[in-house]
Formats: C-alpha cells, sequence, structure tokens
C-alpha cells in the first residue's frame, strides 16, 4: 500500500481535528456537497471512529437533487444561481432539518473545465455551515488550478470551516 501525498494527509490531519472538535463537544455533523461530490464524506470517514461524530452526508449535485432532497427553493435557484451564499445557506439549513445533527456544512461551486462566467469564473466556491443552535455563516472563496484542484481546496476550507466555527464560539 502506498503512503498518501501530501493533500490527502492535509486532508486526513484536517478530519481527525474536526473529529476531535466534534467529540469534546458531544457533537455530529452532516454534509451537503455539490460540487466536491461526496470527497468532503469520504475524507471524515476515512477517519476510525468517524461513525461517532460523522452522522450522514447528501450528495446534491443537480438542481431537483437539492430541491428535493435538501429543500432549496427553486425560486432560489433561479435568482441567485446554484453556486451562491443563498443556495448553500439553504442546503445546510436543509441538511440540518433532514438529520439530527448539530451542524452542518454544504458546499456548491464551479470546478471546471467549463461552467464558469464573468460573475462566477472557475474556481468559485460556496461553502456553509449551519449549527443546531441557529448560528450560520456562508462564504465565497476563488480557487485556482484544474478540477482536481479547485476540489481538494474546497475540501480542505470546507473542514477547517467547521474548525473556524468552534474557534468564533465562547
Amino acid at each position: 500500500m502506498s503512503a498518501p501525498n501530501p493533500a490527502q494527509q492535509n486532508l486526513y490531519e484536517l478530519a481527525v481535528q474536526v473529529g476531535i472538535a466534534l467529540r469534546t463537544r458531544k457533537q455530529t455533523l452532516a454534509i451537503a456537497e455539490s460540487c466536491t461530490g461526496g470527497w468532503i464524506a469520504k475524507v471524515a470517514t476515512d477517519v476510525p471512529g468517524s461513525s461517532a461524530w460523522f452522522d450522514r452526508g447528501f450528495v446534491t449535485y443537480s438542481n431537483a437533487a437539492k430541491t428535493e432532497l435538501l429543500g432549496v427553493r427553486e425560486s432560489t435557484i433561479a435568482t441567485h444561481g446554484a453556486v451562491s451564499a443563498e443556495v448553500v445557506a439553504e442546503m445546510a439549513a436543509g441538511a440540518l432539518e433532514r438529520s439530527p445533527a448539530d451542524l452542518t456544512l454544504a458546499v456548491s461551486g464551479i470546478a471546471g473545465p467549463e461552467g464558469g462566467s464573468p460573475n462566477k469564473p472557475v474556481g468559485t466556491v460556496y461553502l456553509g455551515w449551519a449549527q443546531r443552535n441557529g448560528a450560520a455563516s456562508a462564504e465565497c472563496l476563488h480557487f485556482e488550478g484544474n478540477r482536481d484542484a479547485v476540489r481538494l481546496q474546497a475540501v480542505a476550507a470546507a473542514l477547517q470551516g467547521v474548525l473556524d466555527v468552534f474557534a468564533r464560539q465562547p
């Protein structure tokens, strides 16, 4: 078996940190993914014992899946686009409503090589987090590189974002 490359090792270490943070707080995580296609859930479940803190993942790649599985309003997608703060906020809220998790994260983006526009170029990724206590946040990031590079950076940013959610708490 070959050793993991540095990027994979970094993702694994982030997932371990997320697991420790969740276990320490006796909380669980659910994930709603679009452009990452389940990669965040894969990284989370690579960690032995992740069943103690990882509840479920929703891979909602199509707009129909976002509305059917997470309750994202069609009007939100039509008004703001699937890659928007508004949509990831609804994805995170929908994952929270459809799971017993204490914290959710959501991601939607344009990994490329096609699909970008002047307003949302390839590499645009929106991340969102929602907590059972009502706290929610979203952010837009811009990543460089090919499709895999954009997705890898999105996975890392999403996991780091979970840690940042906890860091902002008193």
